[in-house]
């Protein structure tokens, strides 16, 4: 599984102009099965991916598509990790541990 660090890199007013397109993404990842939760960093500097497990390749080609990353407008820090104890409701996207 990865958490994805969003970081902007261009001013706010230009993040909130590309925000619907980006939503859109998102959508789109999310009807796809490939992200988990998202959402706002607070304070407003970047956002927060949790997605799915996925091969690293795969998730970078995902991300390449977002339009903050076609318009070079966030950077993206991305962190793997293999969860070892998971939540009831998150057991069934966790291929990591038994059931």
């Amino acid at each position: 599984m990865f958490v994805v660090l969003l970081n902007y890199i261009a001013p706010i007013e230009e993040i909130d102009y590309v925000l619907p397109d980006h939503a859109d993404w998102l959508t789109k990842q999310y009807q796809h099965g490939h992200f988990l939760a998202s959402g706002r960093r607070n304070p407003r500097v970047g956002g927060v991916i949790i997605t799915r497990p996925m091969a690293r390749g795969k998730l970078d080609a995902l991300l390449a598509t977002d339009p903050f990353c076609v318009k070079h407008m966030a950077k993206y820090e991305v962190i793997e990790f293999s969860p070892t104890r998971t939540a009831p409701e998150l057991r069934a996207v966790n291929e990591a541990v038994v059931h």
